[in-house]
């Protein structure tokens, strides 16, 4: 099917996203090195550059903001972990695959499937050295003991039977890292071990009861030093797999001063999601509790990075890519406890369809081409990474392979071009309620959050709306539904979402 998108742009989403100044970067180097640091969970609201009133200063990510730009209306695809990453590698919708909603556990098989580009695979044909580190969620097939072939019919193996001695298939390794360095799944689910180039750097032999387990009702189900029981390798101590991680990072740099090979490194911090695990110089950094002092942490620990590239004197001829994977884990009785609104004036969180689900600090910077201190009003979702990669490294703007993905490098550069980019995005919640986005508009396919914030779901009432319809340029807290004032704006954006779900992948 011909694509849709350029035909339902609106007249306003074409007028948006020109830069607050104008520039005119240096001659770009054809392949610049790019490191992509993803962290976990991580608000809009919680970035001090994004929301002055933050009780969390984020001095590192502010910096990084101030040397280059930020993108004020950037979105997962998804707003929980396994599908945002999946659109982020692939520049494919998640839904498009086998998983229609929610996230994969550690036990789960690899998602991504044989032969499907990522940003990895399409660097490696342009010639960069690649590597995964960090949180993987993207499913990993698990050796099976011989005998027990039964549990493949399961959604996910019993750990019984998987034989922790042999390597994964289907791991980052498949996928186009030529090195990876992670953990399985997020930092609060089983397995807990870690695994290089898709081999377990030790057998997840013992057991941990979980730690901070209550019923799901009460105010703080999974938060402070939350995780679930399970298998754990020996050695394997919590607080340290954020440091542990970041100084893999930090390490891998360093290897590549003097390699002569540009490089694309993909961090994907367990941070903040939990466990809430502080460091103790940074307990008491924020006005946010364990929560807000844990994000200190992570701050801390993408300046770790940076100063790793600088050091290596990489910096100049370096992108840095930092966003969130989705929006915040934070009820309103913690904005009530603390006076923090993780998610900024947007509203709901992790796992909503409102905008708190996903919409995510977005920054990049890059000496000498992108403007420091600049801002972006585009509509734009992190599935772009993909065709972003390959315009900037020579290829189309668009790549039939990653057909949800565009490049956004006009807009990172400030070309006049920048206001062609389409800015039509799809969302999703953990549940699996749609949402569109077009210029000023946002059309919900239901009622209720579709995630964690209540309600989940509405019953539409005859005569009411059977859907949510808001202007996010007038309304962004997504307050005053349109839905029976404006009957024919809402069909619009309900074909132009009927249309996208059509396409096909071209590979």
């Amino acid at each position: 099917m011909k694509n849709p998108i350029p035909e339902i742009l609106t007249a306003s989403a074409l007028c948006m996203g020109l830069l607050t100044a104008c520039h005119q970067p240096k001659p770009a180097p054809a392949h610049p090195n790019i490191v992509y640091i993803l962290a976990d969970d991580l608000g809009y609201g919680d970035v001090s550059s994004y929301n002055p009133a933050s009780a969390i200063r984020t001095p590192h990510i502010d910096k990084l903001a101030a040397e280059g730009i930020r993108f004020m209306d950037a979105h997962s695809s998804s707003s929980v972990c396994t599908p945002s990453r999946y659109g982020i590698l692939t520049g494919v919708y998640c839904w498009r695959s086998r998983l229609k909603q929610g996230v994969l556990r550690g036990y789960g098989g690899s998602l991504i499937e044989r032969g499907q580009l990522t940003a990895a695979s399409l660097l490696q044909q342009r010639g960069y050295t690649t590597a995964a580190i960090g949180k993987w969620h993207l499913g990993l097939n698990w050796a099976i003991k011989k005998g027990h072939e039964q549990t493949l019919l399961l959604p996910e193996p019993d750990p019984e039977d998987i034989d922790f001695s042999r390597p994964v298939d289907d791991g980052p390794n498949t996928h186009g890292f030529d090195y990876s360095y992670i953990l399985p799944a997020s930092l609060d689910m089983p397995p807990y071990c870690y695994l290089r180039n898709d081999s377990l750097t030790a057998i997840p032999d013992l057991h941990t009861e979980g730690n901070a387990v209550r019923g799901k009702d009460a105010p703080d189900y999974a938060t402070g030093a939350f995780w679930r029981a399970g298998r754990m390798a020996p050695g394997f101590d919590f607080s340290q797999v954020l440091p542990h991680l970041t100084q893999q990072a930090v390490t891998y740099i360093e290897q590549q001063k003097n390699t002569g090979k540009p490089f694309f490194l993909y961090f994907a911090m367990p941070a903040p999601h939990t466990p809430w695990l502080a460091a103790p110089e940074y307990q008491g950094a924020s006005r946010a509790g364990g929560y807000g002092d844990y994000v200190a942490m992570t701050d801390a620990m993408v300046g770790k990075v940076l100063a790793a590239i600088e050091q290596s004197g990489l910096g100049d001829n370096t992108i840095v890519i930092f966003s969130s994977d989705n929006g915040p884990y934070w009820r309103p009785s913690m904005t009530e406890l603390y006076g923090h609104r993780s998610a900024g004036i947007y509203r709901g969180m992790k796992a909503d369809i409102w905008d708190g689900g996903h919409r995510v600090p977005l920054i990049m910077r890059w000496p000498e081409q992108i403007q420091a201190g600049s801002t972006s009003h585009i509509t734009t979702s992190l599935t772009n990474l993909v065709a972003t990669c390959s315009e900037l490294t020579g290829g189309p703007a668009r790549v039939p392979a990653a057909v949800d993905s565009y490049s956004i490098l006009p807009a990172m550069l400030g070309r006049p071009d920048s206001a062609t980019i389409p800015q039509i995005i799809v969302h999703a919640s953990s549940q699996g309620m749609f949402g569109i986005r077009n210029g000023d508009w946002k059309w919900v396919e239901g009622l209720g959050s579709g995630g964690f914030s209540t309600p989940v779901t509405e019953k539409p009432q005859p005569g009411g709306p059977q859907g949510q319809l808001y202007n996010m340029r007038t309304d962004p807290s997504e307050m005053q539904n349109h839905c029976l004032q404006m009957p024919g704006r809402a069909k619009a954006l309900r074909h132009s979402l009927d249309s996208i779900k059509q396409l096909t992948i071209q590979h």
